[in-house]
């Protein structure tokens, strides 16, 4: 079972994650709103939410931690239609070019929210401030 630790606050990754349960027929991911403390603070005590925040994170039944493209990677490997994406992602220079694309797609996904029509207002305690 895996654990993906993401921003609840941030339309693109809910839909991502809403994208993954939808191919999570063996139910294997457990997905985790970084917005609820109590659902991972205990459990994952030195992981720091300014850089769970920068990016997912998911981590394997061995407590391994997997951040950023390489975490996106890593819950394709668990469902089945995954398993083509997966193999993509596998093949010579996609990790270097999957790490960027991933990195320039998460430090600007509150803007993307505002043109998806989620105003900065709608975060709350000002979740949205912390990457713009």
């Amino acid at each position: 079972m895996l654990a993906a630790l993401y921003d609840g606050k941030c339309v693109i990754c809910r839909s991502t994650c809403d994208a993954m349960r939808s191919l999570d027929w063996l139910k294997r991911i457990e997905f985790v709103d970084l917005h609820n403390d109590a659902a991972w603070q205990d459990r994952y005590p030195k992981l720091a939410l300014e850089r769970l925040m920068a990016e997912i994170h998911v981590i394997d039944e061995a407590g391994r931690v997997f951040a950023g493209f390489a975490g996106s990677r890593r819950m394709l490997r668990e469902v089945p239609l995954g398993a083509p994406l997966w193999l993509l992602f596998q093949l010579p220079g996609m990790e270097r070019i999957g790490r960027r694309a991933y990195r320039f797609i998460a430090r600007r996904r509150y803007r993307v929210n505002e043109l998806l029509g989620k105003a900065p207002s709608d975060c709350g305690d000002g979740g949205c401030e912390l990457l713009n």
